[in-house]
Order: C-alpha cells, then sequence, then structure tokens
C-alpha cells in the first residue's frame, strides 16, 4: 500500500471524496442514458433523441421530473422507516468506493502535491467493500416492510433471501484473488496483476460465478426477481415516489457501477492498460489509467444491459437452486483446486501455464455438466377421467390432457338436478 494513505492534507482528502461523488453521479446519468441507446438498438427502435444531442439530457430531465413530482405518504406506512429507507440503501453504495483504485500516484495540478488516485486503502479492503455493500439490503427490506403493503413486503422478503444467497457466491470467487494475490488490499491486487497479469485467465471459473453472481447481487434482469412487475406490481418500492424513488433508482444503478468496478479491480488488471496499449510508454501513467478504468467498467455495465435485452426473468424456485446448488458447491471445489495448484507452483513442481489448462478443462466439465438432461423416473399413464362424473363437466388442469367424456343417458342430468 502507498505511505500516502492516512498521511494526506484534509483538502486533497476532500477533493478526492468530491470528485467520487461526482463521477458516480455523472455515470449513473450516463448509464441510464446508455442502457435506453442500447436496448433501443436491439430492439430496433430509435431511443432517447430529442433532449440534447443524441438524447444525452434525457437523464437529467428524467431526474427533474422526479424531484417535481408529489410526495406521498402511504396512510399505513411506518414514517420514520419509510423515509430512511432510500437513504440506507444509497448511502452504502457511496461508501463502497472509498478503496478503489482509479489510478496511480499522480501530481495535483497547480500544487507540487504528490497523491495516489484512491481515496484510502486497507488489508482488508475488499472485505471492508463486501461488508458496506451488504448493508444496502436492509433499505430494500425495511422499504418494503414499512410501505404498509403486501406487494411491497413480498419484494423486500425475495430480496432479502436473492442477495444474501448470491453474496456467498460472490465473497467465494473473491478468495481464490486473495489466495493468488496473497492480500485483501485492493491497490495490492492491481499490482500483483502488473507481474502475473490479469487474474481472469488463470481464475476464470471464479471470474465466470462472479460476473453471474454481481448479476443477482444487484437484482438485474434476468434476476430481477424482488420487482417482478408482473407478480408484486414494481416490488419493494411500489408505494415510493418522487425523490424518494429516485434514490432507491440511484442506489440500483450505483452498485452495478460498484460490482463492475470491483470486478475490473479484482480480474481484469484495474486501472492498467489492455495488453497492447500498455506497451506503449506512458499508458499507466498520469491520468491515462482512469480512462483504462473508467472503459473497463463501461465494458462490464454493456454486459449488465445486454442480458436484460437477451434474456427473459427466472422462475424464483430456479434462482435460488442455481445459487445454492450450483454456484456455492462450484466455489468451494475451485477453492480447493486454486489452493492445490499455488501449493504446486511454490514447490516448483507446476509450470504457470498449466493454470489455464486446468481452469479450462473445469469451466469445460461444469459447461457440460449444466447442459446434461435431468434424469426423471418413467411417469405411469394417468386412469381417464369422467368429465360428468360429478353431473357437472370439470375442464382439465394445466397441463392435464383433456378428459375423456362419458355419453349421458337423456334425462340424467335432469334427475340429479332434481
Amino acid at each position: 500500500m502507498s505511505e500516502f494513505f492516512g498521511n494526506e492534507p484534509w483538502w486533497v482528502v476532500l477533493i478526492k471524496a468530491l470528485l467520487i461523488f461526482v463521477v458516480l453521479v455523472v455515470f449513473t446519468l450516463f448509464n441510464i442514458w446508455f442502457e435506453r441507446r442500447v436496448v433501443a438498438r436491439m430492439q430496433h427502435r430509435v431511443g432517447p433523441n430529442v433532449w440534447g444531442p443524441f438524447g444525452l439530457l434525457q437523464s437529467l430531465a428524467d431526474g427533474v421530473k422526479l424531484a417535481l413530482k408529489e410526495e406521498i405518504f402511504p396512510k399505513n406506512a411506518h414514517k420514520v422507516v419509510y423515509f430512511l429507507a432510500p437513504v440506507i440503501a444509497t448511502v452504502p453504495a457511496f461508501l463502497a468506493w472509498a478503496v478503489i483504485p482509479f489510478g496511480p500516484e499522480v501530481t495535483i495540478p497547480f500544487t507540487d502535491t504528490q497523491t495516489p488516485l484512491q481515496l484510502t486503502d486497507m488489508p482488508v479492503a475488499v472485505l471492508y467493500i463486501l461488508a458496506v455493500t451488504s448493508i444496502g439490503v436492509y433499505g430494500i427490506v425495511l422499504g418494503g416492510w414499512a410501505s404498509g403493503s403486501t406487494y411491497a413486503l413480498l419484494g423486500g422478503v425475495r430480496s432479502s433471501a436473492q442477495m444474501i444467497s448470491y453474496e456467498v457466491a460472490m465473497g467465494l470467487s473473491l478468495v481464490t484473488v486473495f489466495i493468488y494475490a496473497g492480500s485483501m488490499s485492493t491497490s495490492e491486487i492491481v499490482a500483483a496483476q502488473a507481474e502475473d497479469g490479469w487474474f481472469a485467465l488463470p481464475l476464470l471459473p471464479s471470474f465466470i460465478i462472479y460476473m453471474i453472481a454481481m448479476v443477482g447481487e444487484t437484482n438485474r434482469a434476468p434476476f430481477d426477481l424482488p420487482e417482478a412487475e408482473g407478480e408484486l406490481v414494481g416490488g419493494f418500492h411500489t408505494e415510493y415516489s418522487s425523490l424518494k424513488f429516485a434514490l432507491f433508482f440511484l442506489a440500483e444503478y450505483i452498485n452495478m457501477v460498484t460490482v463492475s468496478a470491483l470486478a475490473t479491480t479484482m480480474f481484469l488488471g484495474g486501472w492498467r492498460a489492455p495488453w497492447g496499449i500498455s506497451q506503449i510508454e506512458g499508458a499507466n501513467e498520469g491520468y491515462w489509467p482512469v480512462l483504462w478504468f473508467l472503459g473497463k467498467t463501461l465494458l462490464f455495465i454493456f454486459v449488465f444491459i445486454w442480458l436484460r435485452g437477451s434474456l427473459p426473468r427466472m422462475r424464483y424456485d430456479q434462482f435460488m437452486k442455481f445459487g445454492w446448488k450450483v454456484l456455492i458447491p462450484v466455489s468451494l471445489a475451485w477453492i480447493v483446486v486454486v489452493c492445490v495448484m499455488r501449493r504446486l507452483i511454490t514447490d516448483g513442481d507446476l509450470d504457470p501455464t498449466m493454470i489455464l489448462i486446468v481452469a479450462g478443462v473445469v469451466v469445460a466439465a461444469l459447461l457440460v455438466v449444466q447442459f446434461l438432461p435431468e434424469r426423471r423416473a418413467p411417469e405411469e399413464p394417468e386412469p381417464s377421467r369422467d368429465a360428468f362424473a360429478g353431473g357437472f363437466p370439470v375442464p382439465p388442469m394445466p397441463g392435464e390432457q383433456p378428459p375423456t367424456t362419458t355419453a349421458v343417458p337423456a334425462g340424467t342430468r335432469g334427475e340429479k338436478e332434481d
């Protein structure tokens, strides 16, 4: 870690904190516009194109609209918790960026002060991110409970089960990064990838598991079960309006950027330039690394949007089964494999290139297992049912074969009715 952390002037810390806040807000506005434009392109629509050049000010217009809408407090709501829930969901999304590195040490313009492009760092920085982001689920659950609505409560309960389940898989996917880098500090993990290359290649199964878990963690399609418009009328924020709804909306998009930035830091070399560009002198110096970092983060945002425009929503039981019975066991098994490989590498008995081969075999095996058809016991044919057995026609249940009809003698129905 840099010696500057904890020893910088207060005005430098204040400037970096303010810049992080501004970058996140602007990034959120851009991501809303970017999502609408990309999905419109996928669905052969125009997308926002009126407010500003290419519709770039559409997100700002939506924010003004939300701010001017009427504030509504449901009659049965718990007023204090109802008001605090959006704040609880939004604040942790900002706090997580305190340990995300944007770039190397630079000199602040018009001064001789040097500072790393990172607010702070700590030996357990990644655990800090996981701990802070997990607090956001309280805002969602409390918002659903405090609304006094059954639909909102169901959305909050779904969200708590979903986020807890996929946080476990996300945390386990990062354990292999800790083992490989030998540190939980975000700046040291980025430095380790400068020597060993991006961890996305040797730790490919962890990378794939993290990408799946980050979609479930942020409640994005096809894992947007807490909202489920057709079932829950909007989910946990059904009874929210105006700026309180805007805070939930802001928290969701900032969480998207947070998990994307964490994926960039853990697996794609952080702020360091991609291969090829990194060979250019000065590509990893000064303020250029900020551009590489934001570009990689935007790549993950595009994946979020791509999934939303391509896949339908999963059933809740399928979603939970996939998290607990597939992602978590595979993560645990992969941790054991990585531990063994690192031990062999340390002892000099295994060439590092073998890691790529082992990772490829593991991923291929997982894909084959996922696509194997399930074995089912042969079903016995159900006996034919008389639709008029009780005197009245009974329609078939969903998925059931139409029942056979039996001729009813003339006058039988009238006698039964009498």
